[in-house]
């Protein structure tokens, strides 16, 4: 494994850091009150290609590895992670399933437009009673001449109400099971279509979610992504991309945290001494600094392992797992350092307190992921066990 990157991608991430902290930061309160991300802050990361970094250069996207995706990523992590979730579901879950299974026109149709940020990209898998069991969805896709007729309900749909085009799982085939389960893109203005209202949730302020119905919504079957009853298995490829993703995301609002609570630590004083000099304090800060230092080698590893073409099912949900977990300690122990400050609205680390809880749920729960891990463990050791 080489992580020595090339000076490109750390140029490009000094400037992401740059903006992220300068530009994004400076306007998270009002991300916080508003609920959505301010139309500059959007038109600067446009110019930045931050919405092309899936996207191959020859659709006029960035084209980063798995491991320079990460490197970005990380950087998106310091900030509001509700700016940062829009960034990180259009360029996982909304639009590698294009570049991977896409065909050339489906590319040429949608890539370049998102890599410029004019269509956002979502993804539209749970419903109301299937929510981490995918397998077990409603939402139906009927043949009809040449085109598809969708009827359902997805739910949670991050990106909903913003998207241009949604890449929503139905079943064609109820007798097959997850065979039976197709992905089509759905673009925003198809008829039968129609988005909920935004989701009004505890933390990611300015990530917008919703419901998306679909009521006798006909799609062309050109708009088939990849084969017809691939979609279930091709989904699992597509969320491990994103999930790796989101284990960057994780290290950095770790990274930023553990800045927060050592500028904290240096700057307060209780009785006459600085925070830092407190042993207590000072195990909480190598509490930290071990969680961002095991999460960082742990995510790019795996990420590395994506870009070498290795069976990564187990290590991916490792990653995915420990990212989101360490999460939620490392923010429980700055709460802890800042004390009642750190509880008061308008200081960041309340903030990442309310986001951090749902990282141990999206793209798939943390008891999710410790299925992936047992199953194929006992996949590894005897060839036939099943877990779940």
């Amino acid at each position: 494994m080489d992580f020595n990157f090339p000076e490109s991608i750390l140029n490009y991430r000094d400037k992401v850091k740059e903006f992220v902290d300068l530009k994004v930061d400076s306007c998270s309160l009002r991300i916080e009150k508003e609920d959505r991300i301010p139309p500059d802050i959007i038109n600067e990361a446009k110019a930045l290609g931050l919405f092309g970094l899936s996207i191959p250069p020859e659709y006029g996207g960035i084209g980063t590895n798995m491991v320079g995706k990460c490197l970005i990523f990380e950087q998106l992590g310091r900030t509001n992670n509700g700016f940062t979730t829009v960034f990180g579901a259009h360029n996982g879950v909304g639009t590698v399933g294009i570049v991977k299974l896409g065909n050339e026109e489906q590319k040429r149709r949608f890539l370049p437009l998102m890599a410029k940020g004019e269509k956002i990209g979502a993804f539209a898998l749970s419903e109301a009673e299937s929510g981490s069991a995918a397998v077990a969805i409603k939402t139906k896709a009927i043949k009809k001449g040449d085109n598809y007729v969708l009827n359902g309900c997805k739910t949670n749909v991050t990106n909903g109400p913003i998207a241009g085009v949604i890449t929503v799982l139905a079943v064609t085939d109820e007798s097959k099971g997850s065979r039976g389960i197709t992905a089509f893109l759905v673009e925003k203005d198809a008829k039968g279509l129609s988005i909920g209202s935004v989701d009004r949730k505890m933390g990611l302020k300015g990530s917008q979610s919703c419901s998306v119905i679909l009521e006798d919504c006909e799609i062309p079957e050109e708009n088939i992504l990849g084969k017809e009853g691939e979609g279930y298995v091709n989904a699992l490829k597509v969320l491990a991309n994103g999930r790796v993703g989101l284990a960057a995301r994780n290290l950095g609002s770790m990274q930023k945290l553990m800045e927060l609570s050592m500028q904290h630590a240096s700057m307060r004083r209780q009785s006459g001494n600085s925070l830092s000099k407190y042993q207590a304090v000072q195990h909480l800060l190598a509490d930290i600094s071990i969680e961002v230092e095991v999460t960082r080698s742990l995510t790019y590893r795996v990420a590395w392992m994506v870009d070498q073409g290795l069976k990564v099912l187990k290590e991916v949900a490792i990653a995915k797992y420990y990212a989101s977990e360490a999460y939620s300690r490392v923010v429980d122990k700055a709460m802890e350092i800042f004390g009642g400050l750190g509880y008061m609205k308008g200081v960041p680390v309340e903030r990442f307190y309310r986001d951090a809880r749902v990282a141990r749920i999206v793209e798939g729960t943390s008891g999710i992921q410790k299925n992936i891990i047992a199953e194929q463990l006992f996949k590894e050791f005897d060839g036939s066990s099943k877990v779940y």
